[in-house]
């Protein structure tokens, strides 16, 4: 019976049909904890016992140190200028390990943990697109992974040494105008020959595009299809893909030329090879992994979206939401500074809450990189949220500081990484293919606890292994039914697996999380007994899949972080926020799959089901409390707002930029007492109405506060002043036809140079 039915499933094209590229990519990688989530019944003591590490020592050494050094040396505004680092700091990079963070010391590197890279990446994006590519590209999508990995002693011997210390300039050549998203369609082709001096050699022809660094790039690790019409290398006339290693110079090959990226501009730019001319010896890790090449892209993008991707954009968030807290208490309008007014709290709130939730993820994903998990549906997640989240947040942060935001300049900390958005959208995948056909159609098929040995058992014939596993899913499609049903008539009481040991306050959360996978589980079955290998074309359905278990994954993220920091209760706010917010996007997810489904089935999920999911939903989006309550942990500079900033690179310079704000927000949160004495005696009749500024001396007067706190008050008061200015250049300076000399506002309006002020420097209106 079992066979026959085997069979059937395997004529009727039941199940959804892989190819050898997708088998590949399905069994690259491990399943983690999003595995938890298709099963549709998480263990949370499990999953909160999963790693959640910290920068040992030394690595946050290196962060405070040469990270830091390296910034300050690097003047952005004028780098948007020129587009070329100076050689010195380029030099200082080589120097100190910079180009090596993922090359053994014995070949001169200087290699750091998963989340090592991943802080020293976030610190330095914001501040720069050419110094983050140059860090970025050969930590991560560079020859010097897939070298470390696969690479012969020959290889490895040659070139880490001279990656290490700056001497090669990697580049990654894999996309192409007709091979985006879809990598494994690449047209670059490489024809195998025996050259007249009897050598085995490749003769390619390729053009590629969208290669960052590809410029400044002296070493390329090129993806080709190789074509062995003699089968010289006795794999078979296609010999399938393969990385090769190319250096600048070789006969036929033009590199160097730009594209010219939108936002904050880095090295990009096209490689196109004419008859290029390689001995098979180039082959990333010798003849032996010619046609593996398919494997090592999909390992290297896997680490790019869990670190790289991630890490950029967390790093704008953080700066985002710090920029935006900040001028929201320094800039005033009606009396008021705008960070109390509800509209521009609700951005903040947001943008906190999304940033503690999303550094959760990015620390949870990082630390099982670090134990040797490789999770390509969790680094899916992350690379597709994190960056569209980081996108709505700059989008936020130009909301709240309005003309700060849009006046480009020195002293305009959020633009660049603002225009800069689309980027890691694009990269690695657009991120409508990543949630639409990655997420969902890998993670159903490999994550699920027994889809993948049923489409295995069909494929090899394996009746014995078929009926295990038929009989398994079938036993955990019921239970799923039954546990979907009891969670929702209890709303999860009592029927949840619930953690033995977690702050009282957050259980609630692992009861709704526990009573929104039992669904997800059940609705992802019968995805695959239903639509099976529709779903390929069913896009916008498997979207909403994806959304749900994105926030169920990025919900557990936050908590598992509130847990890993010692459930600390000035974060409560944040944690409730996340909480809430991912879980109400879970529920929205659910009645997108529910209108939508089709089918039979679709019309009573589309009735009853809907009318059941508006009845009784997870949670409702945080209401204006809980809003507010988060804002107000990135509105006072305290210790706080310093630690949620985490190694966000903060500028100490009091006169220009980020520093500026800085010092502005540092001494109007240290003002606040001195206003609030004003406002009591203003309350009880001993100081008339206006400003508390505007009273500083009449309060002094009367012993309300003292010398010292009315000059703190004025203090706070000019600097504030200060930071709110924004970037004036001269019509030589706008049209390029001089360097900006530094333009300041006078105190009758007029403009007046100042010859102390450093290069760049321009501000005021």
């Amino acid at each position: 019976m079992f066979s026959l039915l085997m069979n059937w499933m395997r004529d009727a094209r039941i199940l959804p049909q892989i190819s050898a590229t997708e088998r590949q990519a399905l069994e690259a990688g491990d399943v983690w904890i999003d595995g938890e989530f298709f099963g549709g019944n998480p263990d949370f003591d499990r999953m909160l016992k999963e790693n959640y590490h910290r920068l040992p020592a030394d690595e946050q050494a290196f962060l405070d140190g040469p990270v830091e050094t390296l910034l300050k040396m690097v003047d952005t505004h004028a780098l948007s200028r020129t587009r070329r680092l100076p050689q010195a700091a380029f030099d200082f990079m080589a120097e100190n390990g910079f180009f090596g963070l993922q090359i053994p010391t014995e070949y001169g590197g200087r290699p750091m943990s998963t989340l090592g890279k991943s802080c020293v990446m976030a610190k330095i994006t914001p501040h720069s697109g050419i110094l983050s590519s140059l860090v970025v590209i050969p930590n991560s999508l560079g020859a010097a992974e897939l070298l470390c990995e696969y690479g012969t002693p020959e290889q490895k011997q040659h070139y880490l040494p001279k990656l290490a210390n700056g001497e090669y300039v990697p580049c990654f050549g894999l996309t192409e105008p007709t091979a985006g998203s879809d990598a494994a369609s690449i047209k670059a082709e490489g024809i195998v020959f025996r050259d007249t001096d009897g050598d085995i050699k490749f003769r390619l022809n390729f053009r590629k595009r969208y290669i960052t660094l590809a410029p400044v790039a002296n070493l390329i690790s090129l993806a080709c299809r190789l074509h062995d019409p003699d089968n010289l290398l006795d794999k078979g006339e296609d010999v399938g893909i393969t990385v090769l290693l190319i250096e600048k110079g070789t006969p036929g090959l033009h590199i160097g030329d730009h594209h010219e990226p939108i936002g904050d501009v880095f090295a990009n730019g096209p490689i196109v090879g004419r008859d290029v001319v390689v001995p098979a010896t180039d082959i990333l890790g010798g003849l032996e992994y010619a046609g593996q090449g398919w494997k090592m892209l999909m390992e290297s993008l896997a680490g790019g979206r869990m670190v790289s991707l991630p890490a950029t954009a967390l790093s704008t968030m953080q700066l985002a939401t710090a920029a935006a807290g900040a001028y929201s208490m320094v800039r005033t309008q009606f009396g008021i500074p705008v960070g109390r007014m509800e509209g521009v709290e609700s951005k903040i709130g947001h943008m906190a809450a999304m940033t503690y939730m999303f550094e959760g993820a990015r620390i949870f994903g990082c630390s099982a990189l670090d134990r040797g998990i490789q999770p390509p549906v969790a680094s899916a997640i992350m690379k597709a949220y994190a960056t569209e989240t980081a996108r709505e947040v700059g989008t936020h942060a130009m909301d709240v500081m309005a003309g700060a935001g849009v006046m480009q300049g020195p002293n305009n900390v959020i633009g660049r990484n603002y225009c800069s958005a689309p980027v890691a959208i694009t990269v690695e995948g657009a991120n409508i293919m990543t949630r639409t056909l990655m997420i969902f159609g890998q993670g159903a098929t490999r994550c699920h606890p027994h889809a993948y040995q049923v489409v295995q058992a069909v494929e090899n014939n394996d009746t014995g292994k078929f009926r295990k596993h038929l009989l398994g899913w079938i036993g955990q499609f019921l239970l799923g039914m039954l546990m979907t049903v009891l969670r929702g008539l209890t709303r999860g009481h009592f029927t949840v697996n619930m953690p033995t040991d977690v702050a009282p306050e957050t259980r609630t959360y692992y009861r709704r999380l526990g009573w929104a996978a039992s669904r997800f589980g059940l609705l992802t079955n019968l995805a695959m007994f239903l639509l099976g290998g529709k779903l390929k074309a069913r896009g916008n359905l498997t979207g909403r899949y994806a959304d749900a278990v994105a926030w169920q994954y990025l919900a557990f993220s936050a908590l598992r972080r509130f847990e890993a920091d010692g459930r600390l209760r000035e974060d409560l706010p944040l944690l409730h926020y996340s909480c809430r917010y991912a879980l109400a996007r879970t529920q929205q997810a659910f009645e997108g799959i529910y209108e939508n489904f089709g089918g039979p089935l679709g019309l009573l999920l589309r009735t009853f089901g809907r009318l059941g999911l508006g009845l009784n939903p997870l949670t409702r989006f945080p209401d204006d409390d809980a809003t507010r309550a988060a804002a107000h942990t990135m509105q006072t500079w305290n210790d706080q707002y310093r630690r949620l900033c985490g190694d966000s690179y903060l500028p100490d310079d009091p006169q220009r930029g980020f520093g500026r704000l800085m010092q502005a927000f540092r001494l109007t949160s240290e003002a606040e007492p001195v206003r609030a004495k004003i406002r009591t005696a203003q309350r009880a009749g001993r100081l008339g109405r206006g400003a508390p500024e505007t009273l500083a001396q009449q309060a002094q007067e009367r012993l309300v506060i003292t010398s010292a706190e009315a000059a703190l008050l004025v203090a706070a008061q000019q600097a504030c002043l200060a930071a709110i200015e924004v970037d004036v250049f001269t019509p030589e300076e706008f049209y390029g036809e001089q360097a900006p000399a530094g333009l300041t506002a006078t105190g009758d309006g007029g403009l007046e140079k100042h010859a102390d002020q450093p290069p760049l420097a321009a501000t005021g209106s």
